[in-house]
């Protein structure tokens, strides 16, 4: 909530009506549809939307005032704003409020395992301070200013997730959190469409230290490019799974050894064991014990679409089809083959992998096929074109493959020719709609 003066002060604008009698605060929105009486209308613009048409719309259904980016503005409106471009004002507001409440502010990238790896942090950090994070995966500029304003005002750590499609979107979100830390989970071949190599999708990941603290810390995965392309003066603190023992490792579980203390996690897989090392290297930064720690870890919880388990007609289905890309694809097919009997591995199109997408899938399939060489009745059912030539690589080594062109006959599939108790994962980028597997098994969709 804002003061008109604090927004004066955040925002560089000129005020076009101001009702000099009003006083008191008021909310930011952005949105006409949830718009409440007595806010301020932010509208934010973008390549098929122009929120600025809305105005009119918004004091007529109660706003007191609005942002505009020219000298027309609504009837009634009893102060608005004008602003060279609205989505700047929205940043600015943010960094006033991340300053006014001044909460340690820790930032998260990565080409994956970022959203995993946040909600890990928050379960460790919210065992001892009050905190706030991102909500889901909205990472982007609007996601971040959504985020920092709705932070409550007793926030001691705000946790805030960074996306980028892009150079220099990472170092936009910065400049308006300023870090007191920086986590990087790692650097792979997610959107290197757009940035034609994992060296400029380092330099885009490393943009998350241009306005860390030099007094925090930058915690990253222990990879070389992370260390060739970041820039930072502050303390550097580089962790990896290699530095792990893990004890036992079973399904929804693991145990672990790490600096010489023992963790749990309520979830499998060494990639999610590594994500944990973040959140306990950060852990530690802020003050707290071994036990705050290992409680926090230990109460983690997988948020949907990543390892997410349901029984459908005696088919046990694990729904991990949130996302893919060639790293994140390897890591947890390899996971599932090595704790379940019987494997079936539903795998569809990874997106955005640019030029070379069809040597990255079978680049996939190769590793797949080594791993899957020595299980017993393995089986894979392939969907989509790209998905199609990790098939072939899986064919080459004698792996079990069949072929789909779309998701109701993976369905079918299953349920005229699967044993019932048969344990399947889904994975996929989710332009592939694997849901559609997941409703159609329970004839939520015609069949």
């Amino acid at each position: 909530m804002f003061k008109l003066d604090e927004i004066k002060k955040a925002c560089k604008l000129e005020c076009l009506v101001e009702d000099v009698n009003l006083a008191g605060g008021y909310c930011i929105s952005t949105d006409t549809r949830t718009i409440k009486s007595g806010d301020i209308y932010l509208p934010l613009k973008g390549a098929n939307f122009d929120g600025e048409k809305f105005c009119q719309e918004a004091i007529d259904k109660g706003a007191a005032g609005c942002f505009v980016t020219t000298d027309n503005y609504p009837e009634n409106a009893r102060f608005v704003f004008k602003v060279k471009n609205t989505l700047t004002a929205y940043l600015e507001l943010a960094l006033y409020t991340r300053e006014k409440l001044n909460p340690k502010t820790v930032a998260i990238t990565g080409s994956s395992g970022k959203t995993t790896t946040k909600e890990m942090v928050y379960s460790v950090i919210s065992e001892k301070f009050k905190t706030h994070k991102t909500p889901l995966n909205h990472n982007n500029e609007i996601g971040l200013c959504q985020t920092i304003l709705s932070m409550p005002d007793e926030t001691e750590v705000l946790i805030v997730e960074m996306g980028m499609r892009g150079l220099g979107e990472i170092e936009l979100l910065s400049k308006y959190s300023k870090p007191d830390y920086a986590i990087i989970t790692n650097v792979g071949s997610a959107h290197i469409g757009r940035l034609g190599s994992l060296d400029n999708i380092a330099i885009a990941k490393c943009e998350v230290t241009k306005s860390l603290s030099n007094k925090g810390a930058l915690i990253a995965n222990n990879s070389e490019r992370i260390k060739k392309f970041v820039n930072y003066s502050g303390e550097k603190i580089f962790y990896s799974f290699s530095d792990v023992n893990v004890l036992e490792k079973s399904c929804s579980y693991s145990r672990f050894v790490y600096k010489n203390k023992e963790y749990e996690l309520n979830v499998e897989g060494d990639y999610n064991i590594e994500n944990s090392l973040a959140a306990i290297e950060l852990g530690y930064k802020l003050g707290m014990s071994y036990e705050e720690v290992k409680k926090g870890l230990g109460a983690y919880k997988p948020i949907e679409k990543r390892w997410e388990s349901e029984c459908i007609r005696g088919f046990n289905i694990i729904n991990d089809s949130y996302n893919a890309n060639p790293e994140s694809m390897k890591a947890s097919v390899s996971t599932f083959l090595e704790l379940y009997k019987n494997p079936v591995v539903v795998l569809g199109d990874m997106g955005e992998l640019g030029k070379d997408e069809i040597e990255f899938h079978r680049e996939v399939g190769r590793y797949l096929a080594q791993k899957a060489k020595n299980i017993n009745n393995v089986k894979f059912l392939v969907v989509g074109n790209l998905a199609a030539e990790i098939g072939k690589e899986l064919e080459k080594s004698g792996i079990n493959t069949v072929y789909f062109d779309n998701n109701k006959d993976v369905a079918l599939y299953i349920l005229d020719k699967l044993d019932v108790g048969t344990t399947i994962f889904l994975k996929a980028s989710r332009s592939m709609k694997f849901e559609e597997i997941i409703n159609n098994l329970k004839g939520e969709n015609s069949l």
